[in-house]
């Protein structure tokens, strides 16, 4: 356990602390997930249904999480997925997340709607910082952007295509949080209820760095997050297809990752686009609220593709076991989240890396119980599949 733990000994604790700490909105925005919430339960329920294998008497203890994606060695197969709130849970919070992802040697993914310029996340924090982009509606608007991207330095790009239309989040209209925003009465009284966070976050963001903006958007796209210019139907990607994709491939001469795939088909596609990996991903029970959990889909993905590029998964991971899981069904990476955004808001930088720690510390602690040595050795043999009723029956009848 570490010296400093903040008192946060899993996940949920983090969540908890985030929670107190963040206006109601903000923490919804995080939290929640689309209208009924049935995905954003079902991705934790899949979890449970898993079972793991044990082996004893392996001597572990030498045992160890590095693994290599994408060609470089990381400290353990996890990394943090795009997230564009961190500015708005602790001031400097993007900056502290890659910090925190730097220092436990994993990768971090920095988002195109992060609200602080990709060059100074870059020159900050260092580490193996990834890029995630939104094709917009204006495609040579995207393409440029792409440029600017290829220009700072980054090896690795996700595109995410799972938003062809805005989700139905029906909370963020009753907190008054959407984008541009509006101080209504109801947000106000938000904010104020938190005094802590208003002085150390929101009021120290328009003191120093001014009104808050999606610092990477192009200047056609928007102002700030309260301009009535922002030009919300330049952010539909709705016309994007397959041909778009390939002409981002042509373009970007780094690691292309496609975010957001649920279907094998889809999967082979990207591949065929010349794509090096997928992420299998629901955005977190954000978008679909019927969708599977992703850990449900994975294997299929993982089957269908995995001998061709690079399969990663997110979306409800919130403990090392969930980890190991999903890559004994077939995934080389997880990415997550929330966890780490749980963790900026309750302590920062400190905070994002407790997080982190704390999915090291269950990931280690799981391998060993499994008898496990190194990240290789994580396959079907770890998992235990319950006999079919049919089996019992037979053994019976003969």
């Amino acid at each position: 356990m570490a010296e400093d733990d903040l008192g946060a000994y899993n996940i949920e604790d983090l969540r908890r602390m985030a929670k107190r700490k963040l206006p109601r909105g903000i923490f919804e925005f995080v939290d929640r997930g689309a209208e009924d919430e049935v995905a954003l339960r079902n991705n934790r329920a899949a979890f449970e249904g898993i079972k793991l294998k044990t082996h004893v008497l392996a001597n572990v203890s030498t045992r160890g999480l590095e693994t290599q994606i994408f060609g470089k060695t990381i400290k353990m197969p996890f990394a943090i997925s795009p997230t564009g709130t961190a500015g708005l849970l602790s001031y400097g919070g993007e900056v502290g997340l890659a910090k925190a992802a730097a220092k436990a040697g994993i990768p971090c993914t920095l988002a195109t709607n992060a609200m602080t310029p990709m060059e100074e996340i870059v020159e900050e924090a260092g580490g193996e910082l990834w890029f995630q982009l939104y094709m917009w509606s204006d495609k040579a608007l995207s393409l440029k952007f792409v440029e600017r991207v290829k220009s700072v330095g980054f090896e690795t790009l996700i595109v995410t295509v799972d938003g062809p239309v805005p989700p139905n989040r029906e909370y963020n209209r009753r907190n008054g949080f959407e984008v541009p925003l509006k101080y209504s009465p109801r947000l106000l009284a938000q904010l104020l209820a938190k005094p802590g966070w208003l002085a150390t976050c929101l009021l120290r963001q328009f003191i120093q760095r001014g009104v808050p903006k999606f610092e990477n958007y192009p200047p056609e796209l928007m102002d700030s997050l309260m301009s009535k210019n922002f030009k919300r139907s330049s952010l539909k990607n709705d016309t994007l297809t397959w041909d778009d994709l390939k002409a981002l491939r042509d373009r970007w001469p780094g690691n292309l990752v496609v975010k957001g795939i649920l279907n094998g088909d889809d999967a082979e596609k990207a591949a065929d686009c010349g794509a090096d990996g997928v992420i299998v991903s629901n955005h977190g029970g954000r978008y679909l609220d019927s969708s599977m959990a992703t850990i449900q889909i994975l294997p299929e993905i993982a089957a269908r593709v995995g001998e061709r590029m690079t399969v990663i998964v997110d979306s409800g991971f919130r403990r090392g076991s969930d980890v190991i899981k999903a890559l004994a069904l077939g995934a080389d990476l997880v990415m997550a989240g929330r966890p780490t955004l749980y963790g900026t808001a309750a302590a920062g930088e400190a905070g994002a890396y407790r997080a982190l720690e704390i999915f090291r510390e269950e990931m280690d602690r799981v391998m060993a119980l499994l008898g496990l040595h190194n990240v290789d050795e994580i396959g079907h043999d770890c998992l235990w599949q319950p006999p079919s009723v049919a089996e019992p029956n037979r053994a019976a009848a003969e």
